[in-house]
């Protein structure tokens, strides 16, 4: 967490600070480090305990917690439930979990609001790319893409809220690596809130949530993410009772895919910094507008009210667009 503010630095704060940000808030506390391995990346967790915690256990909880999530959503395990799923035979039901529930019903909203921009349905399309546990050293061809999307797409997928399961239209392969991480942060914030640590920093993979304040009365800062080749002010953001997820073409370079087209995604777009109540929305909303690009991410985010930084490469210069709602957050 950053501890000092240098002279050009934007600082985002939430014009309204949820109560919760104050509840419990303990001066004598102190700041401890977790950090553990999941869903191909690092876990980390900062939080604001009382000397004699029970940090191990605490530690092992959120490991065996995430581990529950892995068996369960990871299209790289081929003993989870997803890849369970992605085996079972045209009109066959697969019961979920509470968990799966609620990332795959997040998941099919956000499909439909983003005209399918993000889609939790396109495991065909990762898989040609060499995307998942599979690997590909060329483009797939356009026929290869075609079929792809024969077989993919959230209007294919039946789920049913109230009995908890989704039906196997035949042929669809499940992607949740688009929402998956965000739910997992969010899950732990929860975890260690029933712990009765309700101030905390965690992070799974980049994706962040803010719970409550430090001991000393600051907010968990966090650094928006900045691709190093381009010029961008420096923006922290204040993380009270707030979550952050970024999306880019940065880290493993033009990973992205156009769940309608089934193409990469190659619109100048370089990062997405989506700031949200929940994780889960947050990485979800970051994925949507990157693949959505600047003119019509930029509207969508004005209409659903989102705090949106949004970087892209226009020739050598760099652009960058701000939503009004996380204008109103930089005062």
């Amino acid at each position: 967490m950053p501890t000092s503010f240098p002279a050009r630095i934007r600082l985002a704060v939430p014009p309204v600070i949820d109560g919760l940000a104050l509840a419990g808030l303990d001066a004598a506390a102190r700041v401890h480090d977790l950090d553990g391995e999941t869903m191909g990346t690092f876990w980390r967790v900062r939080l604001a305990a009382s000397t004699g915690a029970d940090l191990s256990g605490i530690g092992m909880t959120i490991q065996s917690r995430l581990d529950g999530l892995t068996s369960e959503m990871s299209h790289w395990d081929p003993s989870s439930l997803l890849r369970a799923f992605d085996r079972s035979g045209a009109g066959d039901w697969t019961p979920l979990t509470p968990d799966f529930a609620t990332v795959i019903g997040m998941g099919l909203a956000i499909a439909e609001c983003t005209g399918g921009a993000f889609d939790p349905t396109i495991g065909r399309l990762t898989d040609l790319y060499g995307l998942g546990p599979n690997p590909s050293d060329r483009e797939p061809t356009p026929q290869e893409t075609e079929c792809a999307l024969s077989c993919s797409g959230w209007r294919l997928l039946r789920y049913d809220r109230c009995e908890r399961s989704i039906q196997q239209p035949g042929g669809l392969w499940l992607d949740l690596s688009g929402i998956a991480k965000g739910y997992a942060v969010d899950v732990v914030a929860d975890l260690l809130a029933g712990c009765g640590i309700g101030h905390c920093l965690v992070e799974i993979g980049g994706e962040c949530v803010g719970r409550g304040m430090r001991p000393d009365g600051d907010p968990w800062w966090v650094d928006l993410e900045t691709p190093p080749d381009l010029r961008a002010l420096p923006m922290r953001v204040a993380l009270h009772q707030l979550a952050v997820a970024t999306s880019g073409d940065y880290v493993r370079g033009a990973h992205t895919l156009d769940p309608r087209t089934g193409r990469r995604v190659a619109n100048g777009v370089a990062s997405v910094s989506v700031i949200h109540a929940r994780a889960m929305e947050a990485d979800a909303w970051a994925s949507a507008l990157t693949v959505l690009g600047r003119e019509e991410g930029a509207a969508l985010a004005v209409r659903e009210g989102l705090a949106v930084r949004m970087l892209s490469r226009d020739g050598v210069m760099t652009r960058e667009w701000i939503s009004p709602a996380l204008a109103a957050m930089l005062g």
